[in-house]
């Protein structure tokens, strides 16, 4: 697996350079006036990437948590297949190729990428910055409307992110039933919001439906034992902040935590973990609180719950202390 500050930094340094030519309150405005139309409704056949400024204010701003969030979900992945790799990956909805990057970060290799959006500006950009990682350089770049139109190629893994809250119901369940019957593997990212939670849901139970086994983040293939309406699960990733960061938010924090949830499933084998920590652990003076989502022998079916790991559990306190949000618990080498 590669060193995923290695594709992270190139891709902070590549953004870096292209803001640099753009008067920064108009990527600053540019920035708001795209986040103002990404949380409303957009209709699928009209992109919201209208020119380069656009692209290269919206990357700037966006590309890195997008980034991190996807790194997230298939590290967590990755961990459930090991040994495993894509030979090959479609991205669909990519712009200007977040997720691609961290495809690259996640399995060491060269691989036939191929990135679908609607945006022509997207795509130039993606395939501008993608010139900075030699692993990316033949990528291909193809404009498609994302929908029920859209036809995916035979592929090891489809990746889907932040793209569900773009479409219609029907358009959705065409988009996730496609990607479920081309690839091996599928791994969908929405935000970390109940709507967002809710869209990976309904993927998820389609993905099932399918044949497909969920690799992560559940530890089982049964239905969430959340109930709907009363909570939702997500994870977050840490981002560096940059100036356009600060200055959109007026914020002075030199990071951000990224809000996702996702689902990770496929068609061979998978070792999920068996269990995983779904809040932020609580450390208390001699004792861990951790909130998990697990299986059991005796009740193969997923559950919440809560688990207390208190000194008198020697190592298994020490992994706790150490245990983030997301992680698999408990840790294989405790």
């Amino acid at each position: 697996m590669n060193d995923p500050a290695s594709p992270a930094d190139a891709l902070r340094a590549a953004l870096a350079g292209l803001v640099d030519g753009l008067p920064p309150r108009q990527a600053a405005q540019a920035v708001e006036r795209l986040i103002a139309n990404y949380r409303g409704a957009t209709p699928t056949d009209a992109p919201i990437l209208r020119d380069r400024a656009d692209v290269v204010a919206y990357a700037a701003y966006r590309m890195p948590a997008t980034f991190a969030a996807v790194r997230s979900a298939l590290a967590a992945f990755a961990d459930a297949v090991p040994g495993w790799a894509p030979g090959s990956h479609v991205d669909v909805g990519g712009g200007t190729g977040a997720a691609t990057w961290a495809v690259g970060a996640t399995w060491d290799g060269v691989r036939p990428v191929t990135v679908h959006d609607w945006a022509e500006p997207a795509l130039a950009l993606g395939r501008e910055i993608a010139a900075a990682l030699p692993a990316l350089r033949d990528v291909r770049w193809q404009r498609s409307r994302i929908g029920a139109a859209l036809t995916i190629e035979s592929t090891d893994l489809v990746t889907v992110s932040y793209v569900l809250n773009e479409l219609t119901g029907p358009d959705r369940t065409a988009l996730v039933d496609a990607a479920a019957s081309a690839a091996q593997a599928v791994v969908i990212v929405e935000a970390g919001t109940p709507d967002g939670y809710a869209r990976v849901i309904e993927a998820r139970d389609r993905l099932i439906a399918a044949g497909f086994q969920v690799a992560a983040p559940c530890p089982h293939s049964a239905a969430c034992p959340i109930v709907p309406g009363t909570d939702w699960c997500h994870f977050a990733a840490r981002v560096s902040r940059s100036s356009l960061h600060r200055q959109v938010k007026g914020g002075s924090l030199a990071y951000e935590d990224e809000k996702f949830s996702y689902v990770a499933a496929t068609r061979f084998p998978a070792g999920p973990a068996p269990s995983r920590v779904v809040r932020r652990p609580q450390i208390r003076k001699g004792q861990v609180l951790l909130d998990l989502c697990e299986t059991s022998p005796a009740d193969p079916h997923e559950q919440l719950a809560r688990r207390t790991v208190t000194k008198r559990h020697g190592d298994l306190y020490k992994a706790a202390r150490d245990a983030d949000w997301g992680d698999p618990w408990p840790p294989s080498q405790a």
